[in-house]
């Protein structure tokens, strides 16, 4: 059975998201940057009240993923941070420049957070040579890759997908992510052969997971 991950930009989300189904929360701030660190308390708090897994995004801010000296440390203190508290994995990416992959600070980031496995997201659809970038995000020890191919969404995005999740060939998970929604899941499912989705079920503009599109995200996994 393939499995549903959540993006929930607040706990009163991320409950609804465990209540309907939902096999993991990644659990953000910063709903209008696409996503950034969500604060101690808030994951703290979530660990009293999730029962299934928990990922925390760890970017210091919005805009690019080329980071400064500081923010590379920010990340790495917040990593040492949430791992006290048992999360169970972590999201990240970074890149060059150039946009290509850092393999020295991402391999840095994912020895930090060992044993936690760390899924690298987004920042994967800005690079050039997207097969390069998939040996070198396995290379570093990830574990994921959120995707939508590339492309402004999962829909536009399906071949290239299609072809990651191929060349992968089960030594990284290869994670649809990227306007994610019941009307298309099955599809996208049914053309890939992904194993793990990504969506924030949210189809009102607001910061809450809509239960029901939980509900028919899953219902339209096999």
């Amino acid at each position: 059975m393939a499995q549903l991950e959540i993006a929930c930009f607040n706990l009163a989300s991320a409950l609804i998201a465990q209540e309907n189904g939902a096999n993991r929360v990644e659990l953000c701030d910063g709903l209008d940057v696409g996503g950034t660190t969500p604060s101690f308390e808030t994951i703290n708090k979530a660990k009293d009240f999730l029962t299934i897994d928990l990922y925390v995004m760890i970017r210091p801010r919005g805009k690019n993923f080329v980071y400064t000296d500081a923010e590379l440390e920010q990340m790495k203190k917040e990593i040492q941070e949430f791992k006290k508290i048992n999360v169970n994995g972590f999201v990240f990416g970074i890149l060059n420049e150039d946009k290509a992959i850092n393999i020295k600070q991402n391999a840095e980031l994912v020895q930090l957070a060992h044993p936690y496995p760390c899924t690298f997201h987004r920042a994967f659809d800005e690079v050039e040579d997207a097969s390069l970038a998939l040996e070198q995000i396995i290379d570093c020890g990830f574990t994921t890759i959120l995707t939508s191919g590339q492309a402004q969404n999962v829909v536009d995005g399906i071949h290239q997908l299609a072809a990651l999740v191929e060349k992968a060939n089960n030594r990284i998970a290869i994670m649809p992510g990227g306007c994610l929604r019941s009307s298309n899941i099955g599809f996208i499912q049914q053309e890939t052969k992904a194993n793990w989705f990504h969506s924030s079920a949210i189809t009102d503009g607001k910061e809450m997971a809509n239960p029901n599109e939980i509900i028919a995200l899953k219902s339209n996994l096999k």
